[in-house]
């Protein structure tokens, strides 16, 4: 086990609950990358196979704890998605223009 390893891990995840809260707050995709969300979890899962095949330890729960957070923060943004497409195909009104006076 590496005191490093688990440092990195930890601010690593620290960032994960206000990006979590916000990604759900805002309802919008803004800022958010899916491609990226996926490098990260494809990240973590290649840091816990090699904690499970090559050096099990504890720290393979701070892996576990990332992964899954990040996987909320896909899943948000899965929604959030959806929700700006169902936004966008509802008919907006139109707002008619003042009568002008002759």
């Amino acid at each position: 086990m590496s005191i490093f390893e688990i440092i990195m891990l930890v601010c690593f995840g620290a960032a994960w609950p206000l990006s979590i809260y916000k990604s759900y707050t805002s309802r919008s995709t803004k800022g958010k990358s899916l491609s990226f969300l996926i490098v990260i979890l494809v990240g973590y899962v290649a840091g816990i196979l090699h904690k499970i095949f090559n050096q099990y330890d504890a720290v393979v729960y701070l892996y576990l704890l990332n992964f899954f957070m990040v996987l909320a923060d896909l899943l948000i943004y899965l929604r959030n998605s959806r929700i700006a497409a169902a936004s966008s195909k509802t008919p907006h009104s139109t707002v008619s223009a003042p009568l002008s006076r002759q």
